[in-house]
């Protein structure tokens, strides 16, 4: 007899639920918004799943007292032990499933890029995170809190940087560039000091700057060396995470799988690919890189099925479900 559960992961932007059985066969699939605690606070976050799950459930036809027995929670958010246990208690009193998994969705995106004991994955999304973990049960993890715990980059960081440069190059404070009159054009304006004061003013929504990311890579691929500069800034910070997660887990110089994912690293932009790649080929020759393929989800479900010793067979017709098309 199969039995039933519940994967959710949840990111900045949003949450995907997916409702499943032991023999691999998803039941339902749903998406919301953001789940993240540091978005909309940790009773947002049950408010969120909670809506997610009845409607999986109902998706799925399951009666009202349908039994489920394991349900994987991975969320953006839950970065410190302390927000993950928090968020552990109140996924845990909901009783939503017989027992609960819980942490960052950093895990969640690892397990569905690769199966391998020994693994990091760097994420460079809208932010930008890294995980380890080690066959021996051992983690790497960092606090990434942002800037207030080291971090750089991320889609919005690189956004914000963008509109930093294009300023002082326009002013001369900074070294001249053609994100200048690019920024400047992208908002319709005749100069970035305009730009700044818009946003400033409320003239322009800050919740545009973001759009400056795909401005700064189309610089630093028409050979702009201040966005080019910015560009390598990024493969840098990427390599550090993982050489650090990989050193801490005693990886380095061992056979490990890298597993790349966010948005910024899945578009596969060739300066940042090419730089991050070869990087990671220099630094560690035996590692196994790829580039995840798969919704990251995935992996909140195959953790779930490794906790209930689902059949071997199931990872595959699990993963071909999630990747077809919708």
């Amino acid at each position: 007899m199969t039995a039933l559960y519940l994967a959710a992961d949840g990111g900045n932007s949003k949450t995907d639920v997916v409702l499943g059985d032991t023999a691999g066969k998803v039941l339902a699939t749903v998406r919301g918004g953001t789940s993240s605690p540091h978005n909309i606070g940790l009773d947002g976050t049950i408010e969120v799943l909670g809506g997610l799950i009845t409607a999986a459930r109902a998706q799925a036809g399951l009666a009202a007292d349908t039994p489920i027995e394991a349900v994987a929670v991975y969320l953006a958010g839950a970065d410190l032990p302390i927000e993950v246990t928090r968020l552990h208690e109140a996924v845990t009193a909901q009783r939503w499933a017989r027992r609960a998994l819980v942490d960052n969705d950093c895990f969640a995106l690892l397990r569905a890029g690769t199966p391998a004991p020994d693994a990091v994955a760097v994420v460079c999304g809208a932010g930008t995170n890294c995980v380890g973990r080690a066959a021996d049960g051992r983690t790497a993890r960092f606090v990434a809190l942002g800037p207030i715990s080291g971090d750089w980059g991320g889609g919005h960081d690189l956004a914000e940087h963008a509109l930093r440069e294009a300023a002082r190059g326009e002013d001369g404070r900074g070294r001249p560039t053609a994100l200048s009159a690019a920024v400047a054009a992208h908002f319709g304006l005749p100069t970035v000091e305009e730009v700044s004061i818009a946003l400033h003013l409320g003239d322009l929504s800050r919740d545009r700057i973001p759009e400056l990311t795909t401005l700064l890579f189309e610089a630093a691929a028409a050979g702009d060396e201040v966005a080019s500069a910015l560009v390598g800034r990024q493969a840098s910070e990427i390599l550090a995470q993982h050489r650090a997660a990989a050193t801490r887990l005693g990886l380095l110089a061992a056979p490990h799988a890298v597993v790349l994912g966010g948005g910024v690293l899945q578009a596969r932009i060739p300066q940042l690919h090419d730089a991050v790649v070869g990087g990671l080929r220099a630094q560690a020759p035996l590692a196994d890189v790829t580039v995840l393929a798969t919704p990251p989800v995935t992996g909140a479900a195959l953790l779930a099925l490794d906790t209930l010793d689902a059949a071997p067979d199931a990872e595959p017709i699990l993963r071909a479900a999630l990747s077809a098309p919708a």
